[in-house]
């Protein structure tokens, strides 16, 4: 390969990957507004509802607020929630964690990145 057909590959290489990284950053404002209109239903930042509070999700091994009745392939899981696990999640529970009970799933990949980033602004109350 020519070191023009290389500069050309790696430029090329740089432009595809460039949109990823924006969309993994997210929008932690537009994320509290697209969790209030998508999450909000089941989920809640500081109480249990049909699925698990989030206050303080990120680093929290899945499965494991002691007072929420979980699936119990969520609860034997060995996932920790991070930017990762948790647009895995959102994205296909199911292919994440099988077995689990989380009917929903969330295609829009930037919507998924915002929420994740918002997850990432919530402590739980000991970490105020």
């Amino acid at each position: 390969m020519s070191a023009l057909c290389a500069r050309r590959a790696r430029w090329l290489l740089l432009a595809t990957l460039a949109p990823v990284a924006a969309l993994a950053a997210g929008d932690a404002a537009r994320g509290r507004v697209a969790y209030e209109a998508r999450c909000g239903a089941c989920h809640s930042v500081e109480a249990d509802r049909i699925g698990p509070r989030h206050a303080g999700v990120f680093g929290r091994k899945a499965g494991s607020v002691a007072e929420f009745d979980y699936s119990p392939a969520l609860r034997a899981s060995a996932v920790v929630w991070s930017e990762k696990t948790l647009e895995q999640w959102l994205g296909n529970p199911e292919s994440l964690i099988p077995g689990q009970r989380m009917g929903y799933q969330l295609g829009d990949t930037a919507i998924r990145a915002d929420i994740v980033a918002f997850l990432a602004t919530l402590r739980a109350p000991t970490e105020k």
